[in-house]
């Protein structure tokens, strides 16, 4: 199965360039795996390039996890993030898969010194 980067999960996710739009769905039409990083990073332009609040962002990753051409790298990882990201405001996502992914791994807690992502389930602030 074919991977795609940041780029392409951003075009589909904000639909800001139709040209691109159409070059990232023929490509995903075929089915393609979205890794980690590509997922957290895309979070990170939603909410910092275009200002999603976070449950547009929610929505976007909840969008991939159910679309048919997309496979998320341990999607049940992702899902256990987006709750996590749902239930802790001021939490960005990608410190909630650093924590679930982390847990997968066997290695919690997670150190922090981020006062929000302390509070997670799985996470340890360091004070």
């Amino acid at each position: 199965m074919r991977a795609v980067d940041t780029n392409v999960l951003v075009r589909l996710l904000t639909r800001d360039d139709p040209k691109q739009v159409a070059l990232a769905e023929a490509f995903v039409a075929r089915g393609v795996w979205v890794p980690y990083l590509a997922l957290a990073e895309a979070t990170w332009v939603l909410e910092s390039v275009y200002e999603c609040d976070a449950a547009a962002i929610a929505t976007a990753v909840d969008m991939l996890l159910n679309h048919a051409q997309v496979s998320v790298q341990d999607a049940e990882v992702v899902e256990a993030a987006l709750a996590q990201f749902r239930q802790h405001q001021g939490v960005c996502f990608s410190d909630c898969l650093m924590v679930e992914v982390a847990r997968k791994a066997g290695h919690t807690p997670l150190g922090t010194f981020d006062r929000a992502l302390g509070k997670v389930d799985g996470a340890h602030r360091l004070t």
